[in-house]
């Protein structure tokens, strides 16, 4: 019993100190680029709870761009917060219960300052290999 309580500690510890996206701070509109370890994932909020989500699993089984809920991000267990979209370290869980890689980095772009005419579609594998080198070959 003493270890699941350290571990039930650790886990608790550690929430006070992600830096995390929280999904009550985005807005209709936005988008995040989150890149795990193994993949790139390209993120758009709507404003009922959705997300449009284009990469990683979804460019390999042919769904991107699919729509659907996030559920949160776990540790890799069973434990999951609920209130967030991605945090470093943490593995992103999406609403068909898909569970990425550990997340790397998160970048959120803000409607407002999104300027369409200048971007073009991108394959995610183009976008990864921009991202991590050529060189890596995992999905």
């Amino acid at each position: 019993m003493i270890a699941c309580v350290r571990t039930v500690n650790a886990t608790l510890e550690q929430v006070g100190r992600l830096e995390a996206v929280r999904k009550g701070d985005l807005r209709n509109g936005d988008r995040l680029l989150v890149s795990t370890e193994n993949s790139v994932y390209s993120i758009r909020v709507h404003g009922d709870a959705t997300y449009s989500i284009s990469g990683g699993w979804f460019d390999s089984q042919g769904l991107s761009p699919a729509r659907m809920s996030i559920a949160g991000c776990t540790w890799g267990g069973t434990v999951i917060k609920c209130d967030i979209v991605a945090a470093r370290g943490l593995r992103l869980e999406f609403g068909n219960r898909v569970v990425t890689t550990p997340i790397r980095e998160v970048r959120v772009v803000r409607e407002e300052g999104l300027d369409l005419g200048r971007f073009c579609p991108i394959d995610s594998r183009a976008l990864f290999a921009a991202c991590y080198g050529s060189d890596s070959h995992r999905t």
